[in-house]
């Protein structure tokens, strides 16, 4: 399983020029989520667990030491296939790493139901549509984040 993650002041999601979903007035982070074929809700679980702790805000003294929950903000959870690509072999991607979709679809909800449970609140896109996504990258800070079975 495999997040790219943002932190934002502000984002949003569309599907036919309609917003879906879309961060509170305090920002927060923007999640686009990958599942590949393994992952399981353990991965799920674990994943969210980093995302609800992850502490890429700063604080008073401007280190980077407050997580989502300690600034008030909320989480963007999309999800994305194109993360499991490979492009190794050439110039097309190959996306034979990602789960299906009957079986990325319940993954993905299990993300956002852990982060629900964890109290934070969260918005999604819509799976298996095409998605327009708008945001603005508060430092810039993007993280990449695995999550591998088994590890």
């Amino acid at each position: 399983m495999r997040a790219v993650i943002q932190r934002c002041r502000r984002a949003s999601v569309q599907v036919d020029g309609k917003v879906v979903g879309a961060l509170g007035d305090h920002g927060g982070l923007a999640v686009l989520l990958g599942i590949e074929v393994g992952d399981t809700s353990t991965e799920a679980v674990r994943i969210a667990e980093k995302l609800a702790k992850l502490r890429i805000f700063e604080d008073s003294a401007g280190k980077m030491n407050l997580s989502v929950a300690d600034v008030g903000g909320s989480l963007l959870v999309i999800s994305q296939f194109t993360l499991a690509g490979d492009c190794s072999g050439g110039n097309r991607p190959s996306f034979v790493r990602a789960a299906r979709p009957e079986v990325a679809e319940p993954l993905v909800a299990r993300v956002v139901e852990e982060l629900r449970s964890s109290g934070l609140h969260v918005e999604t896109g819509r799976f298996r549509t095409e998605m327009k996504v708008e945001l603005l990258n508060d430092g810039p800070v993007t993280i990449v984040l695995d999550v591998t079975p088994n590890a």
